[in-house]
């Protein structure tokens, strides 16, 4: 993590300057990186859902169906193919844009990502948003109080609370909320999506957990900056406890939070499956569950790929955000000028 920018004068002077690029072998290696991990995923989406048990048409058209009606509705999807076959026309129809049609709903596979994608991006970003609002000012406030002596009792009630929040699955936070909020208090909606208050409870229940792990670390990168030479002469200025938080620490513990937190976005993406099936939430989730069970070949199949492709992108922009935020990353290349 870089101090530079924030310490005082004197001693940002007596050492030489960084300024940081990121040069084109970044991008063409993490591009490369990320477009493998696509390939890879496109493969691994393919064989998961070919390879479970079970024939799909049975399931759709019923056990005492004739089989001469099976046998001609698998030719018409292209089932009586051979796997590479299948896979070779599943490659083609998705770089033209067509994921395919549900066995159920005869619905466009497009179509249902389209609906539902927006509302699962929604829960996962304000949930990681709500959890740095919270996570960041507490784990600097544990961090801050032990440095100033009351280390047992500070610390000792922050690793118990954060563990536990850390140990509970959301589904059962949002259970909890869900049985004492909505159903015992009314006082949010229970299922759906009818309003802005329809977000507050699965957005607590994702948001718990990660707001433990993100004010765990910020308590730790806060803990090392205060120990640091230009917090212990900012401290021997006596400068205003605003700007000695918020201008010379707050902006150099924000690195690996900001980090863990990009990660997490990727997890509360794919995590928020179970809680959007709790609250009935019109994203992603229901959708996944119900083409899984069903064995829905091609709406799994773009399921496992939207949700991996996501998880890659966000992981891919926060290498490119750690590249440059920080010095110590071996992700960008450093230009040296002596100051």
């Amino acid at each position: 993590m870089t101090t530079t920018l924030n310490e005082p004068a004197t001693q940002a002077s007596s050492r030489p300057r960084h300024t940081r690029r990121l040069t084109p072998r970044f991008f063409a290696r993490h591009l490369l990186r990320l477009v493998v991990s696509l390939a890879v995923l496109v493969v691994a989406s393919f064989a998961m859902i070919h390879l479970i048990p079970g024939d799909p048409l049975r399931q759709m058209l019923g056990p005492t169906a004739p089989k001469e009606l099976v046998d001609a509705r698998r030719a018409e999807l292209g089932l009586d193919d051979s796997l590479p076959t299948q896979f070779w026309h599943y490659v083609q129809d998705m770089f033209s844009g067509d994921l395919g049609t549900s066995f159920f709903s005869s619905q466009p596979v497009s179509d249902i990502i389209a609906q539902g994608l927006p509302n699962t991006l929604a829960l996962a970003v304000l949930a990681t948003l709500v959890a740095l609002a919270i996570a960041i000012p507490l784990g600097m406030w544990s961090a801050v109080r032990t440095h100033q002596g009351r280390r047992r009792r500070t610390e000792t009630t922050f690793t118990l609370l954060t563990g536990a929040a850390i140990a509970i699955p959301e589904y059962l936070y949002g259970l909890a909320l869900l049985l004492v909020f909505a159903l015992g208090l009314g006082v949010f909606p229970p299922a759906g999506l009818t309003g802005p208050a329809s977000y507050v409870l699965p957005v607590t229940a994702l948001s718990i957990a990660p707001a433990a792990m993100i004010a765990r670390l910020a308590r730790v990168e806060t803990l090392r900056e205060l120990d640091t030479d230009y917090m212990r002469l900012a401290h021997a200025k006596r400068l205003p406890a605003r700007r000695l938080y918020a201008v010379h620490l707050l902006p150099n513990t924000l690195t690996a939070t900001l980090t863990m937190g990009g990660l997490l976005l990727g997890g509360l993406i794919t995590g928020s499956v179970l809680v959007e099936n709790v609250f009935a939430w019109p994203g992603l989730g229901q959708r996944t569950v119900e083409a899984i069970t069903q064995k829905d070949y091609p709406v799994a199949q773009a399921m496992i790929l939207v949700y991996g492709a996501l998880v890659l992108l966000v992981t891919f922009l926060v290498d490119v955000l750690l590249g440059l935020l920080d010095p110590k990353s071996s992700l960008s290349a450093p230009t040296r000028q002596e100051g």
